[in-house]
């Protein structure tokens, strides 16, 4: 199994990496950012900013919203994953994310390789 040194140093990489990422795909970063890691699961627990264009299609065309939330919740973690790789040299078995849009909350299970 691979284990991750769970270490402030980690810690912040993993919560640079993170907000690296919201701010590519959202202009700007979380308001609040924890990550945990437990044997060879790391969780981030984020509260993202709501951005102008999301507020304005809530209340235009909440349907489009939803689907736009869900296209973005796929590609922040295909993101979050090559970049993981890439950078610290993770191998990731899954990513798992869940958003609930309105209260911007995000938690996101990486689940890295038995080796």
């Amino acid at each position: 199994m691979m284990t991750l040194i769970d270490s402030n140093e980690t810690r912040k990489q993993l919560c640079h990496i993170y907000n690296e990422i919201a701010k590519e795909l959202f202009g700007f970063g979380t308001t609040l950012l924890r990550v945990s890691i437990d044997k060879n699961v790391i969780t981030f627990s984020a509260k993202h900013r709501k951005s102008p264009r999301s507020s304005a299609l809530e209340g235009q065309v909440p349907a489009l919203k939803q689907e736009v939330d869900f296209h973005m919740s796929l590609l922040y973690k295909k993101r979050l994953k090559e970049k993981l790789e890439e950078d610290m040299g993770l191998s990731i078995e899954a990513v798992l994310r869940d958003f609930d849009s309105p209260t911007q909350w995000a938690y996101t299970n990486i689940i890295l390789m038995d080796r």
